[in-house]
């Protein structure tokens, strides 16, 4: 499969008052780890979206492990990769290294998701197009 890796270096404000990160800023990373994904893919997502006629991938499941914390300063390395397609949906697993150390572990289920034509403004899971399951199950470089 594919592997997306970015740096996120740990900024005071990420932190709570106990100078470690504070828990909801992982799901901000994830976000951007999964644009990230897509880009290293040859899919930015602002194109990938107007050209397929889709809303987003909004996130319907996610679980995370915290293993060690981040603090303010650290450089935090991290790696994401599709581990799981379904028809609409796929699972991105976000590890994040501090060094060599894996403090944390997450899993995110997104689905491919346009308008309902039959319900205003509605949402509905879309069949996810085989050309970007085939790109993000490239080998890994």
């Amino acid at each position: 499969m594919l592997v997306s890796e970015r740096r996120i270096r740990v900024e005071w404000g990420d932190c709570d008052p106990a100078d470690i990160v504070f828990y909801p800023n992982y799901m901000v990373w994830f976000d951007g780890c999964v644009t990230s994904l897509f880009a290293s893919a040859g899919l930015p997502l602002p194109r990938l979206f107007a050209e397929h006629k889709v809303v987003g991938i909004p996130v319907v499941d996610v679980k995370v492990k915290f293993l060690a914390a981040s603090q303010f300063g650290d450089e935090l390395r991290a790696v994401s990769t599709v581990t799981e397609f379904g028809r609409s949906s796929f699972v991105i697993r976000h590890q994040f290294f501090k060094g060599d150390i894996l403090a944390v572990e997450g899993f995110e289920t997104r689905v491919w998701t346009g308008y309902d034509a039959k319900s205003r403004g509605g949402l509905k899971s879309q069949p996810l197009p085989k050309e970007i399951k085939d790109r993000l199950s490239a080998p890994a470089k």
